[in-house]
């Protein structure tokens, strides 16, 4: 794995992780109140209940965080989850009026924590799109070679 490869995974990993384990054991309040925004993106969590949202909550953000850090996880599907995952985080900031100014597009002040969002967003096609394996690569030299 190349080092820009490993840093462009292991820093939103470890921030991700830790905010998964962070978020075992939500309350239901707690969860209550993370679920009616994250509805305003993605409406179907409405469908389940706070304890379940929290639980669902914890457990992706934990395994998105992980897929991110393991080595052995191919970088396509690490930036695919990365992408999955920000894609729902970044249409929550597009979903609620007052996160942008009037344009739509640029953060208002109470927008600016959800905007950098898209940054993850771009990390995970990044990584969607450089991800491939080593083995590929070599092949295809090889393959050019004959």
């Amino acid at each position: 794995m190349k080092l820009s490869t490993a840093l462009l995974r292991a820093v939103p990993g470890a921030f991700i992780l830790n905010s998964g384990i962070g978020k075992l054991g939500l309350d239901e309040e707690s969860a209550a109140g993370l679920q009616q925004m994250a509805a305003n993106g993605v409406p179907m969590v409405e469908n389940l209940t706070p304890a379940q949202f929290g639980k669902f909550l914890s457990y992706g953000e934990i395994a998105v965080g992980s897929a991110l850090l393991l080595p052995f996880v191919p970088t396509r599907i690490a930036g695919a989850a990365l992408t999955t995952f920000s894609a729902g985080l970044v249409a929550n900031y597009f979903s609620i009026d007052s996160m942008t100014e009037d344009d739509g597009v640029r953060p208002s002040q109470d927008g600016i924590p959800l905007a950098k969002d898209t940054w993850l967003a771009a990390i995970g096609l990044a990584l969607l799109i450089s991800g491939g394996s080593e083995k590929s690569k070599k092949s295809k030299k090889s393959d050019k070679k004959k």
